[in-house]
């Protein structure tokens, strides 16, 4: 079954698309790892900012709250360095639980085809990195993450079946940091995402497909003088529903650093020019209906990285609950 446009944008998660105002996606503050990137290779997880209908922004006026917790498990190298916690190491073990509670809220109104959202997230991760060539002492936290929002997502109706959203996702830099740490929830500077999705809806045989690509900018870290490079971050969805509500599809994502980083640690031999990126792919199960009267959906998937250069090398674990008021 086809969902109306009042349920298409709550069948959405975060790390989700332009109409979800790309979540998660993934504003995760992991302090994983690349021998780019400070502290990481920046907020994304692979296959974890694509979310159903990441192309649609509906007509309605509704609110939209989402509940998503993501895990992620990972690891890097003996041989693979990164700037981290005021230095440069390398052999880290990762284990992430970033949860966010999620706001969108549909404007309800038209103009030349165009409809428009707005957005904002609020995260709580807990981080545990532990150093298994003893180089740095482990260490782990509760903390909250950067907060995120998008003042607009604007999408457009190409036709009944094609759809398109552009946004422009924004990261604060509210989370808990320290130089001296390993385990940061925030990242300490500002990000902003410019992104597109589209959809592409199949009514007869019930599939959708959809794709999503940001790239992401930050600005320097003023407590280490570090300047990110910009990271691309490409993600696409394939899913076939049934009457019953529920679906079933597959995840593919493309993470690529585009540039070389400057500043503070970048200007050690070895740092600044290694760019990372990394493949994945997995499944994805979905469920839609009516709670009380109120339209409710979910999903679950897991992404497997399986081609990863100057990153950490892991497994991500999706669970996604949204309801909508009209």
């Amino acid at each position: 079954m086809e969902m109306s446009p009042k349920r298409v944008f709550a069948g959405c998660g975060p790390r989700a698309g332009a109409a979800v105002v790309m979540l998660t996606s993934l504003g995760i503050g992991i302090p994983t790892s690349s021998q780019a990137t400070e502290t990481g290779i920046g907020r994304p997880i692979t296959g974890m900012q694509i979310a159903p209908y990441a192309g649609i922004v509906p007509p309605t006026d509704d609110w939209i709250f989402s509940i998503t917790s993501i895990y992620y498990e990972g690891s890097l190298g003996k041989t693979k360095e990164i700037p981290i916690a005021g230095t440069v190491s390398a052999g880290l073990n990762y284990h992430i639980s970033y949860n966010l509670l999620n706001a969108i809220k549909t404007w309800g109104i038209t103009v030349g085809g165009w409809n428009f959202a707005s957005s904002f997230g609020v995260p709580l991760q807990y981080t545990s990195i532990s150093s298994f060539n003893g180089r740095l002492p482990n260490d782990s936290a509760t903390q909250f993450s950067d907060v995120f929002f998008t003042p607009v997502i604007a999408g457009y109706h190409l036709t009944k079946t094609d759809h398109i959203a552009f946004s422009v996702q924004m990261y604060a830099p509210t989370g808990a940091y320290s130089t001296s740490r390993l385990a940061n929830a925030g990242q300490n500077t500002w990000t902003f995402v410019p992104t597109v999705a589209y959809t592409k809806l199949l009514p007869a045989q019930n599939i959708e497909l959809s794709v999503n690509y940001g790239v992401e900018f930050y600005t320097t870290n003023n407590e280490t003088q570090y300047h990110n490079a910009p990271v691309s971050v490409l993600d696409l969805l394939a899913l076939k529903r049934f009457t019953s509500g529920w679906g079933i599809g597959v995840i593919g994502g493309w993470i690529q650093q585009l540039g070389n980083d400057s500043g503070g640690l970048a200007n050690i031999a070895g740092v600044a020019g290694a760019r990372g990126h990394s493949l994945g792919v997995g499944p994805l199960v979905t469920w839609s209906g009516k709670l009380s009267g109120t339209p409710v959906s979910a999903s679950l998937r897991w992404v497997n990285e399986f081609d990863v250069s100057n990153r950490p090398k892991g497994n991500a674990v999706e669970l996604s609950v949204s309801a909508t008021f009209q």
